[in-house]
């Protein structure tokens, strides 16, 4: 008799506890959120993840009613911050800014990359930045077809810098490359404002660079090609690659992703407080103004557009060798 009421009592105190938990996961996520969120920018400070996301950081502290706390964690093309969140508790207070192409090249090309791009849980896709190639004004190069010529001539002697290695800059010079016979040496930094300011100085001969920087810098530089389909409004005097006969286009979307297992709640308070901030006509106005051109891809539609994208990636790195 006893030992039943033992075995009973045993079991009354495991259901309680257990509706405890249950009862207190409701509540934390029904509160979510309740503190403060850290907010992961994958490259260094002063590139076009970290300043689009200062930008939405006092917004999104107003929609959400918490502190947004910015981190960058740099290095191996935003894969150190990737493989980090895929091991993140799952509560929304970790996200972490995604770049495509970079999270779908990253575990195509390294056996250790730490994380699969389905792994990344898309939360909402509110940018992309044309690339173009540019030189200094008064350097030797003043024109697309000067450059791949004496490329050409003398392979690997011509440095061009990009943010990452297996990035949207990385994969533009190896198109670059591929379809121009030229050979360059690629110089990588551990993000755009590395990159640009190694360039400025000096240091590379040429520069893959995202749209924002080009406009910041367009008094001092000649845009060689970029790579839109037409000419890009905020840079109406540079040339498209395509124009210059050059059949390839260039450029990085961004957004921001949860670790795997978020719940569907988190993710949808997240979207739409992204959605809100980035409809914003002063977000808008922001990033236009500065060379950006702004998307409103919410959680499901970014996954399909990675999904789609990936197929294409994978074709174009078969063909140009790099899987």
């Amino acid at each position: 008799m006893k030992k039943s009421i033992v075995i009973f009592t045993l079991v009354s105190l495991f259901c309680l506890t257990a509706s405890l938990v249950s009862a207190e996961g409701e509540q934390e996520n029904a509160a979510y959120p309740s503190k403060a969120i850290t907010y992961i920018i994958p490259f260094n400070p002063g590139g076009q993840s970290d300043i689009t996301a200062q930008f939405q950081k006092e917004d999104l502290q107003k929609v959400l009613g918490q502190n947004i706390i910015i981190k960058h964690m740099p290095g191996a093309g935003g894969a150190v911050t990737w493989a980090s969140m895929v091991k993140e508790k799952p509560d929304g207070y970790t996200i972490a800014g995604n770049n495509i192409p970079h999270i779908i090249i990253q575990p195509l090309v390294r056996d250790n990359a730490g994380y699969e791009t389905e792994e990344l849980i898309p939360v909402y896709m509110f940018q992309t930045t044309p690339i173009g190639l540019a030189v200094l004004k008064d350097g030797r190069f003043k024109t697309l077809d000067q450059l791949i010529s004496y490329a050409k001539e003398h392979p690997g002697e011509v440095t061009v810098g990009g943010s990452g290695t297996h990035t949207g800059h990385h994969l533009a010079l190896l198109q670059l490359q591929k379809l121009t016979g030229a050979e360059f040496t690629y110089i990588p930094s551990t993000g755009a404002a590395p990159s640009v300011a190694n360039f400025l100085g000096g240091h590379t001969e040429a520069l893959f660079a995202n749209s924002n920087d080009l406009v910041t810098h367009k008094d001092n530089i000649i845009i060689l090609g970029i790579g839109t389909e037409k000419r890009f409004k905020a840079l109406p005097d540079a040339p498209t690659f395509k124009e210059k006969g050059v059949d390839m286009l260039a450029g990085i979307d961004r957004g921001v992703c949860v670790p795997p297992g978020t719940p569907d709640a988190v993710i949808k308070t997240l979207e739409k407080a992204f959605d809100e901030v980035c409809s914003l006509p002063t977000f808008v106005n922001k990033m236009e103004e500065l060379g950006f051109l702004v998307q409103s891809l919410k959680s499901e539609e970014f996954r399909k557009y990675i999904a789609e994208t990936k197929t294409g990636i994978i074709a174009t790195l078969k063909e140009l060798g790099e899987i």
